[in-house]
């Protein structure tokens, strides 16, 4: 089962040329989530020829026009794809409010159900064997991050151990595979755990933007496969960057390391960075997290199963 996720947009307060407001896709065996959805989402889910209809659910991390500006386009577009399913919206409080007066004012057609659920840290969204979990930031407005993570899976089974104890190839194995124990004919009594390796751990993807540096963050992004986290400022202005209640990209990639991630991909930078620039927030956070990119709009990344 595939797990990508997509950068459709990395610049914090204004988008640039080459650098559209921050969001992110993940996309799960076909099924679309986006993760805020700053202006020029739309562009970058048509460059990378993504379907928006496909679009399960949209997470809001906070009510910043940086971060929302491009749900009205987003929302009007998906009525031009003759869409069947509700489209799930979760985020702060007045999303809700922004959504409503946003189909009034602009008169907006919509052909789809729209279902605002407003959130509280905790898990958020239930799929079939995964879910969406949300946590609280410390920003300016009321701000949440959010985490997508697949249950655990069946540990490998092992036949040559099923045939040792005497259990012969057929429906039995099927049922200890399934976790069920089994009597055979002999009285012995076989448990699956006898021919079946460790659980295997599902995948995760978390995703930081717009807070202050809290050590708790660690903790609910603890062991990512990928954590997308904003590095808006590099470290000598972390003075400003308190003050507006943002992280430097130190910060994130301290929170990379105390979470034991396996990669930090740095987002929401400040406009003042040129490209080129960017590679000081880069070489500061490497100091600490040696595996830590420059996220760069419509990069992707495949998370592949996990042993």
């Amino acid at each position: 089962m595939n797990l990508e996720v997509f950068s459709l947009g990395t610049s914090g307060m204004m988008p640039l040329p080459g650098r559209f407001l921050t969001s992110a896709l993940v996309r799960r065996d076909g099924e679309l989530f986006l993760f805020d959805c700053g202006e020029g989402t739309q562009v970058s889910l048509k460059m990378l020829n993504l379907r928006w209809k496909k679009i399960s659910a949209i997470f809001i991390s906070h009510m910043h026009a940086d971060h929302v500006t491009g749900l009205p386009g987003l929302l009007m577009l998906s009525s031009q794809v003759d869409r069947e399913d509700p489209l799930y919206i979760y985020g702060p409080s007045r999303l809700g409010d922004y959504i409503d007066s946003s189909r009034k004012i602009l008169d907006m057609y919509i052909n789809y159900e729209i279902k605002f659920i407003p959130v509280e840290p905790g898990e958020i969204y239930r799929g079939e064997d995964f879910s969406i979990n949300c946590f609280p930031l410390d920003h300016t407005k009321p701000c949440v991050g959010y985490s997508l993570v697949e249950d655990s899976r069946k540990g490998e089974f092992y036949p040559e151990k099923a045939l040792a104890l005497g259990v012969p190839k057929g429906p039995l194995f099927g049922r200890l595979q399934r976790g069920e124990t089994i009597v055979l004919p002999s009285g012995l009594e076989v448990r699956s755990d006898m021919v079946m390796g460790e659980k295997r751990s599902g995948r995760k993807f978390s995703y930081v933007t717009d807070s202050l540096y809290f050590p708790e963050i660690a903790d609910y992004v603890h062991d990512s496969d990928i954590l997308f986290c904003e590095g808006m400022f590099e470290d000598g202005l972390r003075e400003s960057a308190w003050e507006k209640k943002h992280m430097t990209a130190l910060e994130a990639a301290m929170i990379a390391r105390d979470s034991h991630s396996d990669m930090l991909c740095l987002q929401h930078y400040s406009p003042r960075y040129s490209d080129k620039e960017l590679k000081t927030l880069l070489k500061e956070a490497q100091s600490i997290f040696p595996n830590t990119i420059l996220t760069k709009d419509r990069m992707s990344f495949d998370i592949p199963l996990k042993d």
